[in-house]
């Protein structure tokens, strides 16, 4: 072995700016809700419930921030390095202004304290690179991220998702059709659908008038495999949905402790 090869190797940390100064107290709060591995995967999971304070100082302060990138036209969006500990620890979603975000090419969400990305990234039309990474209390997507269809590039933290290949985590069991009429899909519980309102239609992106139906779906999006929440108008809808990637369920599914996932890990 040549002695360059036996040398210790440094890798650059690429995240480094992306986080923020460093803060006295925790700046996001741990989760272990799918485990870590097979023998730690527990029977039944559920949506975090955790409600976004839109009077928090850190959720006024990533509004303006949002502002100022679609103001001045930026490709690359890194918020939480704008912010502070506590105020990163504050915010437990994505506000719907993202959708403003039509020239960042490259979004940075490293180490956040989100539950969930709402369905405004699919606005993100330009939206080339996407990563997450360390983000781990992100244990889904919405299907509406298929959207960006110049999203070729991405780093999640695959192990922390619902159905990931390394050790099929089970998925939150969701709710049979729903009426619209009979149900405010304004002010919904986010332990219960996964978020606090559901407007659109994540395939045809139509209004929801007559019902909802939820479905999970594993795609490809950028260069990884993800859990996509739907939430769709109608059977027609889901009808409509392309087929999940090789090695995951092969079809649309409520998720729940009785929906039996492929083994083995799936090829890209």
């Amino acid at each position: 072995m040549a002695a360059e090869d036996s040398a210790p190797r440094v890798f650059p940390n690429r995240f480094a700016d992306a986080t923020g100064p460093s803060s006295t107290s925790p700046d996001r709060d741990r989760c272990r809700c799918v485990g870590h591995s097979v023998a730690t995967r527990p029977a039944t999971v559920s949506f975090h419930d955790d409600r976004q304070d839109t009077t928090s100082a850190g959720w006024q302060h990533l509004l303006a921030l949002i502002d100022a990138a679609a103001a001045d036209g930026r490709t690359v969006f890194k918020p939480f390095a704008g912010m502070t500990g506590p105020e990163r620890r504050q915010v437990v979603t994505l506000p719907s202004t993202i959708a403003k975000l039509t020239a960042v090419k490259h979004l940075v969400l490293y180490g956040t304290n989100l539950v969930r990305i709402p369905p405004e990234i699919g606005a993100m039309t330009n939206l080339e690179i996407f990563e997450p990474y360390t983000s781990h209390r992100l244990h889904w997507y919405p299907y509406e991220l298929t959207r960006c269809a110049r999203l070729r590039g991405s780093t999640v933290s695959t192990r922390v998702l619902y159905g990931n290949f390394k050790f099929r985590p089970p998925f939150p069991a969701l709710r049979p059709i729903t009426s619209a009429s009979g149900t405010d899909l304004g002010a919904l519980d986010p332990g219960v659908w996964g978020t606090e309102a559901v407007r659109t239609c994540s395939v045809c992106d139509g209004p929801i008038r007559r019902e909802l139906q939820q479905a999970w779906i594993s795609r490809l999006v950028g260069a990884d495999v993800l859990p996509l929440l739907v939430n769709a108008c109608s059977t027609t809808c889901l009808v409509a949905l392309p087929e999940p990637h090789a090695g995951y369920l092969p079809r649309p599914h409520a998720g729940g402790p009785d929906i039996v996932q492929p083994t083995g890990r799936s090829a890209f």
